[in-house]
């Protein structure tokens, strides 16, 4: 990956004299777009697993995010299966403590985040590697991204256990020097590390995780793809194996004052559409043979 099609784009100047301030530039200014009350887009993701793939819709609101399966391995609901989807988001419009629940447990998982995010210029020694170009996928087409190493800091000392899997992580990062964001994060464990999400148990060494990030607009960025390949215990004694890739596409800005039921009836529609486009395709598929 590091190296590629570097003659025919823009370059920056000259590489960063200090790595680290560069990247906590970008960790400052990831912050600050995290905790701003920012546009909101209805997306799509993909995720792919060794059960198979399963195709969402979702839609940011200020409340919480809703979300609606529309497809699994590619083919649309059937009757059943749309029926049990819609009386599962449903539930969070019939019960409100559900979607105040949702709710927390979102915030909880973006804080968590946002706390792995705020300790990369801390956790981590960083090595000038080069410089790639943004993509419709990661970063901002035709932006220069530098490529930068990373290992282990030494003198860091994790805060919590939140923290503790960036001892055991080394591999790539790649920044929007420009706009000052992160457009990938490319890791792999060294060794066995703890961890401390809401659970408690260790991950394997060999776990690989890799997140891209890229520009939907001027102004706003999102995450563009994840894959996670990983094997530990839960309590130290429940065994997981995890191996799962995710992309985000299609991506739609909706109203800034959308509430969660609204939606859920926009989300409700777009099934609709996605399984009649799904059945045009297949006829027009099936004509041409």
């Amino acid at each position: 990956m590091v190296g590629a099609g570097l003659a025919q784009q823009p370059t920056i100047s000259s590489p960063p004299a200090e790595p680290v301030e560069l990247v906590r530039k970008t960790v400052a200014n990831e912050i600050k777009a995290a905790k701003e009350d920012g546009d909101r887009f209805m997306f799509r993701s993909t995720k792919t697993t060794a059960k198979g793939s399963v195709t969402k819709i979702y839609i940011e609101t200020k409340k919480a995010t809703a979300g609606m399966v529309v497809a699994h391995d590619g083919k649309p609901l059937t009757a059943e299966e749309r029926k049990a989807e819609l009386a599962r988001i449903q539930r969070f419009l019939k019960n409100p403590e559900e979607l105040e629940k949702k709710h927390r447990q979102e915030q909880q998982d973006a804080e968590r985040t946002l706390r792995i995010v705020k300790a990369l210029p801390d956790a981590f020694l960083y090595e000038y590697a080069g410089q790639e170009t943004g993509s419709a996928t990661r970063g901002k087409t035709g932006d220069p991204l530098v490529v930068l190493k990373f290992r282990p800091n030494p003198k860091y000392e994790p805060p919590s256990r939140v923290e503790l899997v960036l001892t055991g992580m080394e591999g790539v990062v790649m920044l929007d020097a420009r706009c000052h964001r992160l457009a990938l994060i490319d890791g792999k464990l060294f060794k066995e590390v703890g961890f401390g999400w809401g659970i408690l148990g260790h991950l394997d060494k060999g776990g690989h995780f890799l997140v891209q990030q890229q520009a939907i607009n001027d102004k706003d960025w999102t995450i563009s793809s994840m894959k996670l390949d990983i094997t530990g215990k839960v309590l130290f004694v429940k065994s997981i194996v995890f191996s799962m890739t995710e992309t985000f596409s299609d991506f739609k800005p909706v109203p800034k004052d959308i509430t969660f039921a609204q939606a859920v009836d926009l989300l409700e529609k777009e099934e609709t559409v996605f399984a009649e486009n799904f059945s045009s395709s297949a006829v027009s598929d099936y004509g041409a043979r």
